[in-house]
């Protein structure tokens, strides 16, 4: 599981595909869904995408079953993670994604706690 945060424009999506062309999925295919919260990329590993930026973080992702996801041979990418409501996410990685200027962005990935 891959938990994504940062301001819009910060390079969660772009980060989202460059996952899936690593795991053999199509990175055309990831977008920032505008009406979709959870979309499945298969690959070599399906990558399951989360967006959850029409969210409220009153516990509403609930219904998107996202404890159950991966699952065995995949990953889970979360976008606007910060709207999860606090769970023990275990194994997960937090990246926070941050401008730097222009076309610059700094990335910090840690485990999450």
């Amino acid at each position: 599981m891959v938990l994504l945060s940062g301001e819009l424009g910060s390079g969660k999506t772009a980060f989202v595909r460059g996952l899936a062309r690593g795991l053999g999925a199509d990175p055309d295919e990831v977008a920032s869904p505008t009406f979709v919260l959870l979309t499945a990329y298969p690959g070599r590993l399906t990558l399951h995408h989360a967006d959850l930026y029409r969210l409220r973080g009153d516990g509403d992702e609930g219904d998107l079953g996202l404890e159950d996801l991966p699952g065995p041979g995949g990953v889970l990418a979360v976008e606007w993670a910060e709207r999860l409501r606090d769970r023990p996410w275990r194994g997960a990685l937090r990246v926070r994604l941050h401008h730097a200027g222009d076309d610059v962005r700094r990335i910090v990935i840690e485990e999450a706690a």
